[in-house]
């Protein structure tokens, strides 16, 4: 039985009487990528959050590989990688000093292993030439690979991610999934929230839709279309179906509808 490194059991969120995040519960196994979507407010940034221990729940548990984040949170946060949509990073420090930084923050057994594997990486995202150079100087894209080195180099069971093509091309993209496929494939659990519904459907063993703070549907892609009964649709129209967004169709018919008339003018 393959072990479970997520669980989280009636996650909640409040912000004053609104509930951001409201009893979520779900389970991530190792070697799992699962795909955590939803409409835009719809409590994903939240959730994320607090699975990173940048936010406390005002309710439920956050359990990281039998560790309860609140009562163990550096046990938790040790076999954790974040990466985030919106880098932040020391911009005064060259790529090099940064990457050595955060290898003594978790003060890994092996420093100079994880020196090596943070070469490969930067090697492999085009960064070797840059690795000396102050980050004040890097672009977005740059920043992203970044931190993505930092965290992949770490080697730990679980990895949170947001958004994570966002400022990079389309080669680094592909570099990017075939490294999430790969950890996975070595056991790594993969916990990945995104708007690309091309990405979740070429890389999610399962996928989580949540609405309005609520986990309203998780399975497989498979499973996903039996509940929409979208027969072969594609995962954007099944996300469109199982969200409720039938006011599209009539938006879209509209828009087409005044893109011909302007056509005709």
């Amino acid at each position: 039985m393959t072990a479970t490194v997520l669980d989280l059991h009636h996650l909640s969120k409040n912000f004053g009487s609104f509930t951001a995040v409201d009893t979520v519960s779900l389970t991530v196994a190792a070697g799992e990528i699962y795909g955590f979507l939803g409409p835009n407010g719809a409590g994903k940034t939240t959730t994320i959050k607090m699975l990173a221990g940048l936010l406390r729940p005002s309710a439920g548990t956050v359990t990281i590989c039998g560790h309860d984040l609140a009562g163990a949170p550096l046990e938790g946060k040790r076999l954790t990688g974040y990466i985030p949509d919106r880098p932040f990073l020391y911009e005064k420090l060259t790529g090099d000093e940064y990457l050595r930084f955060i290898a003594s923050l978790y003060r890994h057994h092996a420093p100079e292993k994880v020196l090596t594997a943070a070469g490969r990486y930067l090697e492999l995202f085009d960064l070797g030439d840059w690795r000396h150079h102050l980050i004040e100087g890097y672009s977005h894209g740059m920043r992203q690979k970044l931190i993505m080195t930092s965290i992949f180099m770490l080697d730990q069971p679980l990895i949170i991610v947001d958004e994570p093509m966002v400022g990079l091309d389309p080669k680094s993209a592909r570099i990017v999934k075939e490294l999430f496929k790969s950890l996975a494939a070595r056991g790594t659990a993969i916990f990945l929230s995104t708007h690309s519904m091309e990405i979740a459907e070429e890389l999610c063993d399962r996928i989580g839709i949540i609405q309005h703070g609520r986990l309203t549907t998780t399975g497989s892609i498979a499973e996903l279309r039996a509940q929409a009964a979208a027969g072969k649709k594609n995962l954007e129209e099944v996300f469109l179906e199982l969200t409720g967004a039938y006011e599209l169709q009539g938006i879209i018919a509209a828009l087409r509808q005044d893109a011909g008339d302007r056509n005709l003018r």
